[in-house]
Formats: structure tokens, sequence, C-alpha cells
């Protein structure tokens, strides 16, 4: 793994003002609040369906690319492969940010490789990739109440209740992704999922 490659940190969503507050944009909420942490702004990339951010944590720190893919969730291999290749990052150092309808709402998983679990995204991303080795942070959504349907639930808005914590717990999410960039993924899981 080549000490100059950077890492590349994808947001999860679906693009459009209509999506920004779905459950499912998690990622992309991540993904912007680690662009304001670190004083950059996402342009389109010049040659992949995507919008990039370009810098560092911090002053020093490692290399970092965020991305939102510009597709549709169950397309967002495609821009991801493409930058992976574009930037020569290796699958170990691309952590995906998504929502886990498999974790309560409040909670943070963390894993490299092993299954979607159904998420289009990952499965995309998989597929594209070639490979499964990827970090992933799991934002807990939840199951839905009832019989909704979770292709519902995913695609509708946080209810009230949720959208007094869910700045708080978007912050903790990009505490994780710095985390896992400076300190290495069992670390970070050892810090995170216990809470």
């Amino acid at each position: 793994m080549p000490d100059t490659a950077p890492w590349l940190v994808v947001g999860l969503g679906n693009p459009g003002p209509e999506y920004a507050r779905h459950r499912h944009n998690v990622g992309f909420m991540v993904a912007d609040l680690l662009a304001d942490r670190a004083g950059l702004r996402f342009s389109r990339h010049r040659r992949v369906m995507a919008e990039v951010a370009e810098g560092r944590l911090r002053v020093g720190g490692p290399r970092l690319v965020l991305v939102k893919p510009l597709t549709y969730m169950n397309l967002s291999g495609g821009p991801v492969a493409g930058l992976a290749q574009f930037y020569k990052v290796p699958v170990d150092q691309i952590i995906a940010v998504h929502d886990e309808l498999d974790v309560p709402w409040t909670q943070l998983r963390l894993k490299q490789g092993g299954g979607e679990g159904g998420h289009n995204g990952l499965r995309s991303m998989s597929s594209s990739l070639g490979n499964k080795d990827y970090v992933r942070v799991r934002f807990g959504i939840g199951r839905p109440p009832g019989r909704q349907n979770p292709a519902d639930f995913v695609l509708s808005d946080f209810s009230s209740v949720e959208r007094k914590e869910l700045d708080f717990f978007v912050d903790r999410a990009a505490d994780a992704v710095e985390m896992v960039i400076d300190r290495g993924l069992e670390p970070t899981q050892n810090q995170y999922h216990g809470t």
C-alpha cells in the first residue's frame, strides 16, 4: 500500500434536494460534515459522475478524497471504482459511510468486508470494485415501524424526534471516520461498539 495514496471516503446517498434529508442520505451528511471540518469544498469531478473534495484532515495529516456519487444509490459503485482507479487508492483505504437498517438508531458499527445486507449502494460498490474488503461505517437507522416497507422507510425523512439527535450522531460518525484514518479500524471498533 503506497504511502502517497489518499483515503477515499465515500458518503452513500441519492443526489438532489428532494433526497437530502432522507435516512438513505446519512452518508452524504457525514461527507459534508467532514468537508466542513477540513475546510474543503465539493466540486464536480472532471471524469467521474461524482462530487469530490480533496485535501487533508488537518495540516500534515493524511490525504483525503471525500466522495458523493451523483448517480442514484444502486449505481454508486461505478463512480467509486472510477475514483479509486483515478487516485490509485487500494481497497483497504476506501471507507463507505451508509445507513444501516440492522443497526439500532443512534448506534454505529464498523467492519471491513463482509456482505452487503441488502444495501444497494454497497452491492454496487462491491460489484464495481470487484472486492468487498473496504471499510464500512454503518450508521444505525433501525428497522421501520410496524409493517412499513423498508424501501419506503429509508427513502423518508427522519422523524421529528430523530432530527433532534441527528446532528449529534452525524458528528459521531464523522469522528469515527477520522479515527479509522488516524488510528485504524480495530481501535475505532473498540471505541464505538460499546456505545
